[in-house]
């Protein structure tokens, strides 16, 4: 199947999908015009990409899982290790947007949203209200 194909069956845009063909993710055969030519085994890595990236690997990441998928002798634990990984840091930064989310959250409920110039908003993010640990 050629790259319009390929985009509307992986729902992944075809820039994104040259995009992996130019970092070596993916390698589709080409016709003899010179097209792509998309095969199911193309088809299935470029769903495991975008489901990969879906979860929030890096491309790095997603050409190690890669790697990883296609070495039949791996070891799952070297998998799980990676994913295990992945989770902290996923976990790590959702414990940092909460703590962003609390300090908006007391500006946003500090600012009386009238005519009135003064901000609490615009005051903590020039940090003046970091004597009371907003920012």
């Amino acid at each position: 199947m050629n790259i319009g194909e390929a985009s509307n069956s992986s729902g992944l845009p075809a820039k994104t999908i040259r995009y992996y063909e130019d970092i070596g993710l993916i390698s589709p055969d080409r016709t003899s015009n010179g097209y792509r030519d998309f095969s199911h085994t193309h088809m299935h890595k470029l769903a495991f990409l975008s489901r990969a990236r879906g979860l929030g690997f890096t491309i790095e990441d997603c050409r190690t899982l890669m790697s990883l998928y296609e070495d039949t002798d791996r070891a799952s634990a070297d998998v799980k290790a990676m994913a295990r990984e992945h989770l902290e840091k996923m976990e790590d930064k959702i414990e940092e947007l909460k703590a962003m989310q609390a300090t908006l959250s007391v500006l946003v409920n500090k600012c009386h949203g009238d005519n009135r110039p003064d901000c609490p908003i615009l005051q903590g993010l020039a940090g003046e209200n970091t004597e009371e640990g907003m920012l």
